[in-house]
């Protein structure tokens, strides 16, 4: 394997598993009132359009962190939503 995609491997890594923290955090203390909405939802587009890029093109590093990322990061957007009174 070139060293090109464990580059790819570690930098999809890094960015999905540093979502992990913040969607714990909001889950355990069931407030959300400092993140934004529209920051989280225009994230969650940006990372759903990587996701079909990386279908597109058949690059799995980027279809893997970009569908587990969108998953995190629309976890954080329905917390927003159910937390934020």
């Amino acid at each position: 394997m070139s060293l090109t995609p464990i580059i790819g491997y570690a930098a999809a890594t890094l960015s999905t598993v540093s979502f992990v923290p913040q969607v714990w955090k909001t889950w355990k203390s069931r407030t959300a009132q400092d993140l934004s909405l529209a920051m989280l939802l225009t994230f969650s587009l940006g990372v759903l359009l990587w996701l079909v890029y990386g279908l597109a093109i058949g690059a799995t590093p980027v279809v893997v962190a970009n569908a587990v990322t969108l998953v995190l990061a629309l976890a954080l957007v329905a917390m927003k939503l159910t937390f934020t009174r």
